[in-house]
């Protein structure tokens, strides 16, 4: 077989994708041109790191031009990241597969043991879609389409709206769907515990509009909480609004307090005082303020009568009255290691000012995680604030632009993914122990569901290997998956783990759409194509055509559309398309959406808290829920039905002598993963040439560790080698890693480029939302006398280009049997039923409508049938649909 012989859908997509580039490209009317200069295309795009124009010569992109009007503070990744990777060594240029699968496909000894080790083979399209296409069904007709697991999860890949998970989310549906995750890394704990606590997800959720913050909030905590570096990334296009008004709320006079083991960038930028707190005891220090502000009278009684349920119980248990230990300064001061005096009066402050807390998502990454948000919530509700102007809790102010007015406006919504047929889950962080034990029962989200037993793993724009916790065991659970398909632009760990391996393109080699801001939603942007796909790299559209064309389910799949008449679609269901025609929206690059001005003074939880009675929380109680029967009632022993103070598995509390914390929070130059592969970029901050580890000056000494060195941090999962940042910014006791490095072992089997997920540990957070417990490690440090030359995360793997292959006979992959399978789903769906599969499973909520309860439902949709363009009919007739069919339904009682 030849490597460039097409198969009839490739020659149509490459002749596509030509022939529509003529009437996409062309510059801008945002930039000027210099009239000495060689005549260059200007090109709109648009990306997680912020909306650009790409400047184009002869085919190649050359730079990259930021747009003021439209990005506050372009940051590092948009003027250098974007164009390093383009064209980085890392790239994936052709398909490829993993050599003993391919010489063993047939016969089913493709060796899995050999993941990571051994070499590709370079190969063409039609190859990798024909044993992409024999793999899925042969997994779905001998174990079932539970036996399919889609890594995918989250749609973090790239900014637009026809992202790889949905893509692949829409092919799998056509044969019957697979075995997803739920929940995410990201938010996993407080996202099943908020909505029955205070009647929303909360940490996807809008923030009060920061106007309101300036001009009535006296303190504002961050409980480790950092937004000027979390909103230098977003999950749509990301415009750095936010900046500027943060200086603003400085200015005016409001005092900022930083509760955290490390001080952050934030903490500088808004001049926040600092109380180092040991990782993981937040919920020790909020309940010890409680109590004193009960010692002292501070409480407000009258709102904890009107606006919540359960305070008694709460209270009784932070008085001792439940256990015999009263939760004192003094008794927290043992376990935060905060002074009890400077509780005391950090508790009388908060109570008699008009405070805001804001508490970040790193909080609920650790053992028992649903507790401390929730703490934060009762202790607010202690003391009066919640719905009131400036005041109150919120846990998204360091994400997505936190804090900007929103439009109130429908978005771009893309392809539907359609119905999975599949009921059975897996909780994002738990793959391994899913790998492990197919068959055994968890619980989640107060239900019982069962591990599939996984053949085959399909990973669309995931790079589930770096994030992922105690990667060590999961490379191990690895080898009892029959077949990996990874799709991704770049060499990731996700890819090199794999067996078949398809080439993306970026979003700069084809068309897609997105949107500005994730809660101000202003702007609609296009993501124009810049240039032609890199090598024999195809978009994730056009690789699921291509796959759905192999299995004769083309015109199912595309609706016999092109994806830039699906682009058009998704344009036209956006509030922009009232006013501004697809043709000059495109043309420009972007529309606005007007913000109304009530959005201005808009308050998180104002209506509530003006009306309880006629805006009820979607609580079963209608109001805060304290104490929360519903939680308790689920018999959980880690997670009860109040927020109180659960010991560790693993932390400071209980460490060896010379044993130190990890905390892993987001990265300053990266998104998750995403941009490790700059060399830019990673000149800035790597320190020779491996993931930089922050530790205190004290603990370095100690040890005879010297800035810049490069050190081992170890424990019983595993061993990294990070380079020393040596600080006083740091509490002794605690190491902070970035999480998102690429992985690369040396022959000692430690990660040479800094990977923290070698550190980690796969304890739940509990058996409520079986979320990661990340931020619960301990580890030992070491200097490192042996490193083995370079970090080579970033090298391609070995590749035989010229591997002599039989072409495969149709015959053998049994395509007829999609025929079968697809007669099989035909069902009846209702009309509400088919606009939620259609538009409402794109977003952070469950994409199988028997994974939330009634009211974890009505707290989502609020947000979530506005994104969808959903008018009033089409929004009461998913209602009916998700009230029918949800976990807490009549007839709905677990997972399966």
């Amino acid at each position: 077989m030849t490597y460039f012989q097409p198969t009839r859908r490739a020659f149509l997509i490459g002749a596509a994708a030509a022939g529509g580039a003529a009437y996409l490209r062309g510059s801008t009317a945002l930039a000027s041109l210099d009239p000495n200069s060689f005549t260059a295309d200007r090109i709109f795009h648009a990306s997680h790191y912020g909306p650009f124009e790409a400047v184009v010569r002869d085919g190649e992109l050359i730079n990259i031009n930021a747009i003021t009007e439209l990005d506050a503070q372009p940051t590092e990744m948009l003027m250098y990241g974007v164009k390093d990777r383009t064209y980085d060594k890392s790239r994936i240029d052709y398909p490829m597969v993993r050599k003993s699968y391919l010489e063993n496909w047939q016969n089913g000894d493709t060796k899995p043991e050999l993941r990571g080790k051994e070499p590709y083979v370079r190969v063409d399209w039609d190859t990798v879609w024909s044993l992409t296409a024999k793999a899925l069904l042969d997994t779905a007709t001998d174990f079932g389409n539970e036996a399919i697991f889609s890594s995918s999860y989250g749609g973090w890949a790239n900014a637009g709206n026809f992202r790889p998970n949905v893509m692949q989310g829409r092919l799998l549906n056509l044969i019957g769907g697979c075995t997803n995750t739920q929940g995410d890394w990201s938010a996993g704990a407080s996202q099943i515990c908020l909505p029955r606590v205070i009647g929303d997800m909360e940490v996807y959720s809008a923030q009060t509009a920061w106007e309101v913050i300036r001009d009535n909030t006296d303190v504002f905590v961050f409980v480790g909480c950092d937004p000027i570096k979390n909103n230098r990334i977003e999950y749509t296009v990301a415009d750095h609004q936010m900046s500027g008004p943060w200086a603003e709320i400085r200015d005016a006079g409001c005092k900022f307090i930083s509760i955290n083991p490390q001080r952050t960038a934030s903490d500088e930028y808004v001049g926040a005082e600092w109380i180092k707190i040991v990782p993981n005891t937040d919920t020790a220090l909020f309940l010890a303020m409680a109590h004193h502000v009960l010692e002292q009278g501070l409480e407000d009684q009258a709102y904890m009568d009107k606006y919540t349920i359960g305070a008694d119980k709460w209270i009784a248990y932070v008085k001792g009255e439940d256990d015999g230990t009263p939760k004192t300064p003094e008794w927290a001061a043992a376990i935060t290691g905060i002074d009890a005096a400077q509780i005391r009066e950090l508790a009388e402050l908060l109570a008699k000012s008009r405070t805001e807390i804001a508490g970040a998502w790193s909080l609920q990454r650790a053992q028992h995680g649903e507790m401390t948000h929730w703490a934060i919530v009762n202790f607010a509700a202690l003391t009066g604030k919640i719905g009131k102007p400036g005041q109150g809790v919120g846990f998204s102010w360091h994400y997505g632009g936190g804090g900007m007015p929103q439009s109130f406006k429908s978005t771009p919504t893309g392809l539907s993914q359609g119905r999975n047929w599949v009921k059975g889950i897996c909780p994002a962080s738990r793959i391994t122990e899913m790998l492990e034990n197919p068959g055994a029962e968890f619980s989640y989200n107060g239900m019982t569901g069962t591990y599939p037993d996984v053949k085959m793993i399909y990973n669309a724009g995931n790079n589930f290997m770096s994030h992922q916790q105690d990667t060590n065991r999961l490379i191990k659970a690895l080898e009892k998956v029959d077949h990996i398909v990874s799709v991704d632009v770049w060499w990731t760990a996700a890819t090199r783990w794999a067996d078949i391996v398809m080439p993306a393109c970026s979003t700069l080699e084809r068309d897609d759409i997105s949107v500005g801001g994730t809660y101000s939603n202003d702007k609609v942007y296009a993501m124009k194509k810049v240039i032609e796909p890199v090598g024999e790299s195809l978009s994730d559209y056009h690789i699921c055509e291509g796959l759905a064309d192999k299995m004769n389910l083309w015109t199912q799949f595309t609706d016999a559309m092109d994806l830039m008449d699906h682009i058009e679609e998704a344009y036209s269901r956006s509030a922009a398309a009232e006013h501004t025609p697809f043709e000059e929206f495109w043309e420009k690059g972007y529309a606005r959406q007007e913000v109304p001005e009530e959005a201005r003074r808009w308050v998180r939880h104002g209506d509530f808290y003006t009306d309880p009675d006629k805006n009820p929380l979607h609580t079963n109680s209608g109001k805060i829920e304290m104490f929360c029967e519903e939680i308790a009632g689920f018999n959980l022993d880690d997670c009860p039905g109040m927020p109180v103070w659960m010991e560790k598995h693993e932390y400071l509390g209980n460490a060896r002598e010379g044993q130190l914390h990890v905390v892993s929070p987001h990265p300053w130059y990266r998104l998750h993963s995403q941009m490790d592969q700059s060399s830019t970029l990673r000149d800035l901050y790597k320190i020779q040439g491996r993931e930089p580890a922050r530790i205190n000056r004290q603990d370095a000494e100690a040890r005879g560790i010297e800035d810049g060195d490069l050190i081992e941090l170890y424990n019983d999962r595993g061993t990294i080698i990070a380079g020393a940042i040596l600080s006083d910014d740091i509490m002794p006791g605690v190491v902070s890693v970035y999480e998102g490095a690429w992985p690369s072992l040396d022959s000692k089997g430690r990660c040479n480029s800094g990977l923290v997920n070698f550190l980690t540990s796969t304890q739940r957070s509990s058996g409520l939302s079986q979320a990661t417990s990340a931020n619960t490690v301990l580890c030992e440090m070491r200097k490192c006398e042996d490193p083995e030359g370079p970090n080579m995360a970033y090298e391609k793997p070995e590749i035989i280009e010229d591997y002599e292959i039989a072409e495969i006979d149709e015959d053998l992959l049994g395509l007829d049997r999609v025929e079968q399978i697809t007669e099989n789903l035909l069902a009846d769906a209702t009309e509400g039923e088919k606009i939620f599969y259609e538009r409402c499973t794109v977003c952070h909520g469950p994409r199988e409508v028997s994974h939330f309860t009634q009211n974890q439902w009505k707290g989502i949709t609020p947000s979530m049938f506005p994104r969808a363009g959903l008018d009033e009919n089409e929004a009461t007739l998913v209602m009916e649909f998700l009230m029918a069919n949800a976990s807490d339904a009549p007839k709905a009682d677990s997972l399966q």
